[in-house]
């Protein structure tokens, strides 16, 4: 048997393609890292290609991991010269080669993170005398970033407008800053490589020569610097081999344009091009629903997505009252669920946003359900180790600025602002970085300074720290270096004085100590690969599967990975499809497509839920269920939720049975809970919702039996028609009236002005 034998025949097909481009169109779960992994061993194995003429890009470094690791096993160890990796970080590595070739910048340059990004920005803002309420430093550095994935650098950045101008000066002086601190953002390492390869085309050509045949994962998600990388790179001898599926593509909001499968073909209109339909995760009911969503999308390859395994369970979509009962329900499920043999592990709670994991959050804690929370603060963005990483970065690159000023007084060290800023203006005298100008004034002691005596000691002890380290740092293993770094500084103790209570001082030196783990684990590594390595670490990266808990996690986040059990929340207009979205076409299927994505991660259940009302801003609002749920087949779905009943309407708020099963929440149980649902109950009844623990008792169910009118029934307004009433609350001396109106959506009412009138039953 060979490693070719277990492939089915699309699969085999794409594999086993002649060299030239090729499109391998990869529906979810239908195996596009095995078709990866053994392309890549086609060609060394049949193709007599060398290891080192392969390169494989993928978009995380989990996945280059995997891939990495299949190949090991299927060739019985890991071939020499074979270049499997991020875009990042393959075009780092490139960088770092051929750093003397690159004006403006030093081989041994640092990578700056958002956070030393925005920390950038704020001394630009500062330095160009701009207010930083007015322009919020994420807005421009995200004007900034877009810039870069369009391939636009400072000098060619084109004003049309104020906010335009003011991008253009912020973009401008950020560069400069960056270069002066021999760092880039990871913008810069994609569009540098672009920039050296056009102003260079003998090392564009020897990066032909040497990467001949490559492979690129996720071709969906690319963006313009990254195509125009793998163009450049694959001009000379056209072996592409590209992988994506433009239903998947949702990451528009960073640059991602699916249009570059488009691309593709238009650059190579004799590319082959390969559909893998079979799924290999999910039961065919999720893979039909999946499809029923994605087909309503324009300007797509179908894929006919089938599998092995046959029906499956339902789809569940349920109704609560509000986010606390949302997040009870699935709680009950999954202690439900729990009973037939699933894991905590195996259960994944999605969202739109990250708020929205707050209730969910409580949920899970009342209930004693271990979570993890995908998405948190990341770990090497936790304040004790970026106080840590900052030295080692300013031992490798004393031009660092951003890192001297984060630890020159962490921990304290009396070195306040103005002693500083004096550094800093006395470095600029020099001609010096304030790093290196400490270490003078450590080492020279003839030097002329404007500090005062005590300023002075404090600065030469820091100094000479820095220039101790400095010394030994090319010797020295990252672990070693390290414990000398936090000796020094005594970094424990002042753990212990800034932590609020002995707990925290804990859990942050184990954070600490785990970073110590990291560098034990890369003892061959230099300081400069180590930094690298942390620098290009990503969510998804520091995932851990064996962690035995339930995942809540945005769709975003979700991307490439599975769970048996899939939650999907808050599927409501205006939340998802997202509120920003409702006004523009291309948006709207990409949420679309968050929602499909979302779906296929599933492999055996699917539970979707929406609320009646949500909060928005500190005020309760009554919701519509999403747009998205109509495209969801009734025959599928388990139960009878207004949800997925699809009368054919003309608008969208008259398409949902408010009268029948709208406030209906039974729940996922297979019992069902003692509510009534064939009728509306009046307002002050408080019914079902009274067992929700966390139920917010400021929203008045409790109102008087004056109450005019009821959820369920059906009013004229004279100037918006006919509606269904959704929601009726005394407020004062009035009744406020929320109504669906077919032609308008839903409209808030005051009773005494509204004079609606009661038709029906």
């Amino acid at each position: 048997m060979t490693y070719l034998d277990g492939l089915n025949e699309a699969q085999y097909t794409a594999v086993t393609a002649p060299p030239g481009p090729v499109l391998v169109l990869a529906g979810p779960g239908s195996g596009k890292t095995r078709v990866l992994t053994h392309r890549i061993i086609y060609l060394m194995r049949e193709l007599r290609v060398p290891p080192w003429q392969i390169m494989a890009v993928t978009f995380t470094n989990k996945a280059a991991r995997e891939m990495a690791q299949r190949i090991a096993r299927l060739m019985d160890g890991s071939p020499r010269g074979l270049t499997v990796g991020t875009f990042h970080s393959i075009c780092a590595r490139i960088l770092r080669r051929e750093g003397d070739n690159l004006p403006g910048y030093e081989r041994g340059f640092v990578i700056f993170d958002t956070d030393d990004q925005i920390q950038v920005v704020k001394q630009t803002l500062k330095d160009l005398n701009l207010d930083d309420k007015k322009f919020p430093p994420y807005k421009m550095l995200n004007n900034i970033s877009n810039a870069k994935n369009e391939l636009i650098p400072s000098e060619e950045y084109a004003a049309t407008n104020y906010i335009s101008e003011v991008t253009r000066r912020v973009y401008g002086r950020y560069q400069e800053i960056l270069r002066a601190n021999n760092a880039m953002d990871f913008d810069d390492l994609l569009m540098n490589v672009v920039v050296l390869f056009d102003g260079r085309p003998d090392i564009l050509q020897k990066y032909q020569e040497r990467y001949q045949h490559i492979l690129v994962d996720e071709f969906q998600d690319t963006n313009t610097a990254q195509y125009g990388l793998i163009k450049r790179l694959a001009a000379a001898h056209h072996h592409v081999f590209a992988v994506g599926d433009s239903d998947q593509s949702i990451y528009r909001w960073r640059g991602a344009d699916y249009r570059n499968i488009n691309r593709f073909r238009e650059t190579y209109p004799d590319a082959q091009m390969v559909l893998l339909e079979q799924n290999y995760r999910s039961t065919q009911i999720i893979l039909d629903v999946a499809k029923s969503v994605i087909k309503q999308n324009r300007n797509r390859v179908h894929k006919d997505l089938f599998t092995e395994r046959e029906g499956g369970e339902k789809i569940v979509v349920r109704e609560a009252y509000d986010e606390q009962e949302e997040a009870s329900l699935i709680v009950d499920t999954v202690q439900r669920l729990m009973l037939e043999n699933y894991s905590p592990r195996d259960f994944a709670v999605m969202y739109r946003t990250n708020a929205q994991s707050r209730a969910l959050e409580e949920a899970f804690v009342r209930a004693n359900i271990p979570y993890r929370l995908i998405g948190a603060t990341q770990f090497y963005k936790r304040r004790e180790i970026k106080d840590i990483v900052a030295y080692l970065r300013l031992i490798h690159n004393p031009a660092d600025t951003v890192s001297f000023n984060r630890v020159i007084n962490t921990p304290s060290r009396k070195i306040g602002a103005k002693t500083q800023d004096k550094v800093r203006a006395w470095a600029a005298q020099l001609a010096l970085s304030p790093a290196d100008a400490v270490v003078r004034l450590a080492t020279d002691p003839d030097v002329q300074h404007p500090f005062t005596a005590r300023a002075a000691n404090a600065l030469a002890n820091f100094g000479d720290m820095l220039h101790t380290w400095q010394t030994i740092r090319e010797e020295a293993a990252v672990g070693d270096l390290l414990d000398l770094i936090l000796e020094g500084i005594h970094y424990r103790d002042y753990l212990d004085r800034i932590a609020k209570d002995d707990d925290e001082a804990r859990d942050r030196w184990a954070n600490v100590m785990e970073l110590r783990n990291v560098a034990a684990l890369s003892a061959d590594v230099s300081l400069e690969d180590f930094l690298e390595q942390i620098a290009l670490v990503s969510d998804v990266d520091a995932l851990d599967e064996e962690e035995n808990r339930v995942s809540l996690l945005t769709l975003h986040a979700a991307k490439g990975l599975e769970f048996p059990v899939v939650f999907l929340t808050g599927l409501e207009d205006g939340v998802l499809p997202h509120t920003r979205s409702l006004d523009d076409s291309e948006s709207l299927e990409e949420e679309r497509r968050l929602f499909y994505v979302g779906i296929t991660r599933a492999e055996d259940r699917v539970y979707i839920s929406h609320s009646f009302r949500r909060m928005f801003y500190g005020n309760w609002e009554a919701t519509v269920p999403s747009r998205f749920l109509r495209d969801v087949p009734s025959e599928l779905v388990e139960g009878a939720s207004p949800a997925v009943q699809r009368e054919q309407t003309k608008t969208r708020a008259s398409s949902w049975d408010w009268s029948s099963n709208t406030r209906s929440s039974s729940g996922w149980k297979k019992e069902k809970r003692a509510t009534a649902v064939s009728s509306p109950k009046p307002v002050s009844a408080k019914p079902k919702y009274q067992q929700s623990p966390d139920f917010d008792d400021d929203f008045d169910l409790a109102a008087p039996q004056t109450a005019r009118y009821e959820t369920g029934q059906k009013v004229r307004h004279a100037k918006f028609g006919e509606g269904i009433v959704i929601e009726s609350k005394l407020t004062g001396n009035d009744e406020e009236v929320s109504v669906a109106f077919p032609d308008v959506g839903i409209k808030r009412l005051a009773a005494s002005f509204a004079r609606l009138e009661v038709i029906g039953d």
